[in-house]
């Protein structure tokens, strides 16, 4: 199952080997806990990013769980050390196993 929720990807295209690298996502997403209300009282139905993570070639260089209490639009901010040239796939799932994608190529010189 997929979704089509706006992401943000920000890393260079390009990076010298070895380098360390600052890769920062943005996806727009309520991360709607469940326990609020309505105008007019009804509870609004839980809607939350669950996991997150992002692979260099098919090998996991950062995750993270997500709860209730992470902020609507989650922005996560990592770095990762540039060895060789390759593709940077980024994955959210939702609570009901949705998943968005995205990725970035980044060019090792």
């Amino acid at each position: 199952m997929t979704s089509n929720l706006r992401t943000r990807i920000a890393a260079p295209d390009h990076a010298t080997a070895g380098e360390v690298i600052r890769i920062r996502t943005l996806i727009g997403h309520p991360m709607e806990s469940g326990f609020r209300r309505d105008a007019t009282g009804q509870a609004i139905a839980r809607d939350i990013l669950v996991r997150f993570e992002c692979r260099f070639e098919s090998a996991l260089v950062f995750a993270a769980d997500l709860a209730p209490g992470t902020a609507a639009n989650p922005y996560l901010s990592f770095h990762f050390r540039a060895e060789r040239s390759g593709t940077l796939a980024f994955v959210w799932r939702d609570q009901n196993g949705a998943e968005t994608r995205d990725q970035h190529a980044l060019v090792v010189e």
